[in-house]
């Protein structure tokens, strides 16, 4: 059964053991009986298609909405209203999060699903408390330390295509324990009733855009060499057109028996032996000279999968108090310390621009260099949260900072004593993360927010779709460091979380939710939050504004990745101070892009603000439940 005494915040590293149907018998046959699920659960049993959709199918789309009684933000406009009808029906923010989340899996396949996993931060209004749920995967407990190694030459495998499409890069899946976690200490509904839409959604389809369709082209080669994935998104050998439907009932089927019978369907039963197999034999075409080296996943490792239940981070800023996911996600540790070192300096728009950002970029190489040096999953490594956090050891981060130069890159790591300016020898390693993640903000009418963020990893995850059941795997365990140093704190061992970047954030003021944000963006997250939070409370910048503006990422690099428009908006001014610009990714593709941020923030009066991506990713989808016109 549900452990009830979760609804309460519970303390660092408490492990979530449920695994039980609490509402969900009960509540499924009032669903069904209301025709909630009827119509998704009966009709043909039809294939994954993509067909001419009708005019007007999609819902209407802006990146901005102005209004009251609860707002939803997503990058996609199908998750959004579905989670604003959660909200428009009475349903709270965790409520709405769940929704949306299953939503996200059906029309953001590439990057979300129930084969993924995530961190999950929630602001209980009436408790007067933030709660957060580590639905990070793991580690098969079979896994060896060598498991990333080519045995034919002893050395790592090629990150792409090779290691990310192949069941070893694949960790227990933590999405679905996620959910039911969130649900049970914070919502009000069932996790039935929760899936219904997306249920609806995967078996209606959602409008192919250019988006979807160039993801798919981009992973072509690798969705062909696995027949089950090539079925699903490449149907007659082509990426789904631009404007065509694409359904996925196998993923309904799927949810479906999910719905009927709790997430012991999932992490027990025929369907964790399906996954198990997907791992450890990759269903790879004969033809394919893609390795796919097998995983060591069973299905003992998916029945003993657990969320941990654990303390946000919380660092004070500007009088403010941002809270976010503490470790094993890197997030709130690497946002927090960064805030503290800015809060050393005044900050601000006009002629305090080009030393703002000056002092941006160094702050963010301070983070990422002590986020390498310390931070693993805390149940394997000792991690110095606290320390991280606190003001003391970013004023001795902050001593290193000279205001009028850059520094020289890669920064040493901090001296966790706090004295001084003393820093510690560490040796970078190669950060994998892929940029491929996808988030959501919620704040509903009585003030209560969620801020989630999911992934599969890679765009495509590791290529592999379970057969028969619609949804991707994760390659989550390739943000582990490849190689194996028993100084590492990432290192690769059975049960371990990779470490994450993942910063979904909640900012409160005077107790109240002020600001809920987060990214996709892999390590690329914490400085899109970090400089979406700098826009906002330092530079004078409207919330949307905030998310508009272009971005630079500085992860403790020799140089500093930017967006084109932010070299030529601010490179001049940042010449000065010797500042090394280079752009993102290619400039003619997405991966020039920075992060897809979708945030809320709620005025004085509980007014909302409801901002996603104007352009990024094709823009998001910002709803309100009561808009203001």
């Amino acid at each position: 059964m549900s452990d009830h005494a979760s609804t309460t915040d519970r303390a660092t590293n408490d492990v979530d053991t449920s695994r039980g149907k609490r509402r969900v018998a009960a509540a499924l046959a009032g669903t069904l009986a209301a025709g909630g699920l009827l119509s998704v659960v009966t009709g043909p049993a039809d294939s994954a298609t993509a067909t001419s959709a009708p005019p007007n199918s999609t819902p209407a789309s802006s990146s901005t909405a102005y209004g009251s009684g609860g707002a939803v933000t997503s990058v996609d406009a199908n998750a959004s209203r579905i989670g604003v009808e959660v909200l428009r029906g009475g349903g709270n923010a965790a409520d709405a999060a769940v929704a949306t989340a299953s939503a996200l899996g059906v029309s953001e396949p590439y990057s979300a699903g129930i084969g993924g996993g995530g961190y999950f931060v929630y602001h209980d209004a009436r408790r007067h408390t933030v709660s957060t749920i580590d639905g990070r995967e793991t580690a098969p407990a079979g896994i060896t330390h060598g498991a990333f190694l080519d045995p034919a030459t002893g050395k790592p495998y090629r990150f792409t295509p090779e290691l990310v499409s192949s069941g070893v890069a694949v960790g227990v899946p933590g999405t679905l324990a996620t959910w039911e976690s969130a649900l049970d200490r914070f919502g009000t509904r069932s996790l039935a009733r929760s899936l219904a839409p997306s249920i609806a959604l995967a078996r209606k389809g959602f409008v192919v855009d250019s988006t979807f369709r160039n993801q798919t082209l981009d992973n072509a080669a690798r969705f062909a060499a696995f027949p089950a994935t090539a079925r699903l998104f490449l149907p007659g050998g082509d990426a789904p057109k631009i404007g065509t439907r694409f359904r996925n009932p196998e993923l309904a089927r799927t949810l479906t028996t999910i719905a009927r019978h709790g997430p012991d369907a999932f992490y027990r039963g025929p369907l964790a032996g399906e996954i198990a197999r997907t791992v450890q034999n990759p269903p790879k075409d004969p033809s394919s000279t893609l390795p796919a080296p097998s995983g060591s996943m069973t299905s003992a490792d998916l029945a003993r999968y657990r969320v941990v239940k654990q303390a946000p981070s919380s660092v004070s800023y500007r009088g403010l108090e941002v809270y976010g996911m503490a470790p094993s996600s890197s997030g709130g540790t690497s946002v927090g310390e960064a805030l503290n070192i800015l809060e050393n300096y005044r900050l601000g728009g006009g002629s305090k621009l080009a030393r703002s950002l000056h002092l941006y970029i160094e702050a963010s190489a301070r983070a990422f260099a002590d986020r390498g040096a310390f931070v693993g999953d805390p149940a394997y490594v000792p991690v110095p949260t606290r320390t991280l956090l606190s003001q003391r050891f970013a004023d001795s981060r902050a001593c290193t900072i000279d205001t009028t130069k850059a520094s020289t890159r890669p920064v040493a790591a901090g001296s966790l004593d706090g004295r001084g300016c003393a820093t510690t020898r560490t040796i970078e390693k190669p950060d994998t993360e892929n940029v491929s993640t996808t988030h959501l903000s919620v704040v509903d009418r009585w003030g209560n927010a969620a801020s989630y963020t999911l992934t599969i990893e890679q765009t495509g995850g590791s290529a592999m779709t379970v057969p028969g059941r619609g949804f991707l795997l994760n390659n989550e365990l390739t943000d582990f460091t490849a190689v194996h140093d028993p100084q590492d704190p990432n290192r690769l061992e059975p049960g371990k979380r990779p470490r994450s970047s993942m910063s979904p954030t909640i900012v409160l003021k005077g107790g109240r939710v002020m600001l809920v944000a987060g990214s996709p963006g892999g390590a690329t997250i914490i400085t899109t939050v970090l400089q979406v939070l700098v826009n906002r409370i330092d530079l004078g910048m409207t919330l949307p504004e905030a998310v508009a503006a272009p971005r630079a990422s500085q992860r403790n690099a020799a140089t500093t990745s930017a967006e084109p428009e932010f070299i030529a908006a601010y490179g001049d001014l940042l010449k000065p101070y010797g500042q090394l610009l280079v752009p993102s990714g290619d400039t003619f593709t997405s991966a020039a892009e920075i992060g897809a941020a979708a945030t809320i923030e709620v005025g004085r009066d509980g007014s909302l603000t409801a901002v996603a991506e104007p352009k990024r990713r094709g823009g998001g989808s910002a709803q309100v439940v009561n808009p203001r016109h």
